[in-house]
């Protein structure tokens, strides 16, 4: 059974698990970065982490599209509803639930979480994914927490960690998050969107590999890796 993961940049992933398609922060209208568009992306779940517009994104127009269930908190779960969205699982932090494709748990995030009109987003949230046998490590927009460690407990796979600096953790504390959560592998994201989140993901994962246990991943927007 093939377990991919592909990262349309910034915190967009698509993966892709036994015929199950599951995409997070679906950021593609305005993203520079972006290899495909929203029209483009076919998905049956969609994780959004916190209400900030760049990771909103274009969840109300695929959700409506494609008939994907959005699960995210419970106020931005209902905001969805109030513009458009048909199904929608509200979670909140630490807590998780069983679907047909694995189970996902809602992790804690040091970030914001307004909506793209001011609303109330809730708290924002690092995503666990079970898939497979495997688990995966989204933590989304976020600075360095020590709590990390207990996550890293879990046995991590793939840690997805920011490193662009400015809005989340910057190279450094990144490094400093791979140490804590010890994953097998890793993989950068959320850097070069913007001019002031422009980061050397090669150099940032030549200091990782010399001063850790854990595999790089640096992927091209539009690339994939497999687990």
């Amino acid at each position: 059974m093939n377990l991919t993961i592909t990262w349309y940049s910034h915190a967009c992933l698509l993966i892709e698990s036994d015929g199950t398609r599951l995409l997070t922060d679906p950021f593609f209208s305005g993203n520079p970065l972006a290899p495909v568009t929203a029209d483009e992306v076919e998905c049956d779940y969609i994780f959004v982490s916190h209400g900030h517009g760049d990771h909103v994104g274009d969840t109300v127009a695929i959700a409506r599209r494609t008939n994907a269930t959005v699960v995210s908190n419970f106020e931005i779960t209902n905001w969805l509803q109030e513009h458009g969205v048909e199904h929608t699982h509200p979670l909140h932090i630490g807590g998780g639930c069983n679907f047909p494709w694995g189970r996902i748990k809602l992790t804690i995030a040091h970030h914001g979480s307004a909506l793209p009109d001011g609303s109330y987003g809730g708290s924002p949230a690092g995503l666990l994914f079970y898939l497979q046998g495997k688990k995966i490590y989204h933590a989304c927009d976020t600075g360095l927490f020590y709590d990390m460690k207990l996550i890293g407990e879990e046995g991590i796979d793939l840690a997805v960690l920011p490193i662009g600096d400015n809005f989340t953790m910057g190279p450094a504390d990144a490094i400093r998050a791979v140490k804590l959560i010890q994953p097998q592998q890793v993989l950068p994201i959320h850097y070069d969107t913007f001019d002031v989140i422009r980061q050397d993901p090669r150099a940032w994962a030549s200091q990782v590999e010399e001063e850790t246990s854990t595999r790089v991943r640096v992927l091209q927007p539009g690339e994939s890796l497999e687990l």
